[in-house]
């Protein structure tokens, strides 16, 4: 692995990801396998003046045989030192870098009632933390480098070193990251553009989206009123400007909890829990999911829509060219982090309250009066296609192209 390419790659992630301020405290969560890269970037919080920097390490191997030889009972507890060590390090105004590199398929052997029981126990536990993390009251940031499965998965018809150092250019180019790129420059860019974008939805002040393609998605969206698009990267609470994904391509904002109704179609696989769901699709009446159906993953679906009441009603409407750089490599990364920003997507679970005017200042009650989702889980699936077409209607009844054969139309 060329280090420059690396350290370049921790750099951005340091000063654009968290955008990490002096004497702060950055926490990482990184998968043992992809301990290299953390190291990177602790070297380079620490250059960026970082008070410290702490690392939770996560053993996807080890989590295995837990769920396979562990009785159910120990998937409903979770530890108390956890829960402190994330609530506590928030509270402390640290910054979060989660990578995201997993084996796709690690946990497919495994009792789908046991990763549920799981779910919903980390999600009680660390419900605080996350919330501070939506409402962006910390920054944060996912990225994700390699793992040796991972890659195996996504370039099957290679051996294991080419498929890990293909994945490795992948990965570089849908972050901008190159010999001779200016990446923090070709970042800001990046995200001016995205800002625009959000800028032409909320002067429009879309109340529906209506969703079409071939495969047979036909669905509406209502947009409560206060919506707000965002995209690119964000203000946290103190207003530091952060990008919470790496890469992105998307600007977002939320649903009316009560306002979707119709069918529609994933594109393209989810991986979810060391599992992959696919050929899969939802129908909505009044926001919530009455009917779905898997082609592969569907016990796994039911756990995710069972989790909680939240997590059968939609908490993210995302906009994704489908000639985002992404999709144009052609490359299907089983990773939500990368496929999602391939692709038009939407959320099942909580919605970030930071996009409806005044959002990150209500509580939970006064947050559902407003039309926005709660849930233990926000979970990612994509829905565009090369020829989806969305038509916005404004609130005077105007309509409006949004998307046109899958890109943006404006």
């Amino acid at each position: 692995m060329n280090q420059e390419l690396l350290t370049s790659y921790a750099r951005l992630v340091v000063r654009v990801g968290v955008n990490l301020q002096k004497d702060q405290i950055l926490v990482i969560q990184s998968p043992i396998e992809c301990a290299a890269f953390a190291r990177t970037i602790a070297k380079e919080a620490f250059a960026a003046g970082a008070h410290d920097v702490v690392v939770s390490w996560g053993d996807e191997e080890l989590a295995h045989i837990r769920y396979a030889e562990g009785d159910k009972q120990l998937f409903t507890e979770f530890p108390e030192w956890r829960r402190a060590f994330f609530t506590d390090y928030a509270e402390q105004g640290a910054a979060f870098v989660s990578i995201a590199a997993r084996n796709p398929e690690i946990f497919q052997d495994i009792d789908a009632e046991k990763l549920k029981l799981a779910n919903q126990a980390a999600g009680a536990a660390l419900l605080e933390y996350r919330a501070r993390l939506m409402n962006n009251r910390n920054t944060w940031c996912v990225v994700s480098v390699p793992t040796k499965s991972w890659a195996r998965k996504v370039f099957p018809q290679l051996g294991e070193e080419e498929a890990v150092a293909r994945l490795w250019r992948e990965i570089f180019q849908t972050v901008r990251v190159g010999e001779g790129i200016d990446t923090v420059a070709a970042w800001r860019e990046h995200i001016d553009f995205l800002h625009r974008a959000a800028d032409f939805l909320n002067r429009h002040d879309f109340q529906f989206l209506h969703y079409t393609n071939a495969l047979g998605t036909d669905l509406t969206i209502e947009l409560p009123e206060g919506h707000i698009w965002a995209g690119g990267a964000e203000k946290s609470e103190l207003g530091v400007m952060f990008a919470a994904n790496m890469p992105t391509e998307e600007v977002y904002t939320l649903p009316k909890r009560d306002g979707v109704n119709g069918v529609v179609y994933a594109t393209k696989p989810l991986n979810f829990d060391g599992n992959l769901i696919e050929g899969f699709h939802f129908v909505f009446r009044d926001g919530k999911v009455v009917d779905f159906g898997a082609e592969k993953g569907a016990d796994i679906l039911k756990g995710l829509l069972d989790t909680d009441e939240g997590a059968r009603y939609l908490g993210e409407v995302a906009l994704v060219p489908f000639d985002s750089p992404i999709s144009r490599s052609g490359v299907l990364f089983y990773n939500t982090l990368f496929d999602e920003n391939a692709a038009c997507h939407l959320a099942l679970g909580k919605a970030y309250p930071t996009c409806l005017k005044g959002g990150e200042k209500m509580d939970s009650v006064t947050l559902l009066q407003h039309g926005v989702n709660d849930s233990l889980v926000h979970e990612d699936f994509m829905i565009g296609s090369a020829d989806l077409e969305i038509v916005g209607t404004t609130r005077s009844g105007q309509q409006v192209p949004i998307f046109h054969q899958g890109n943006f139309a404006f």
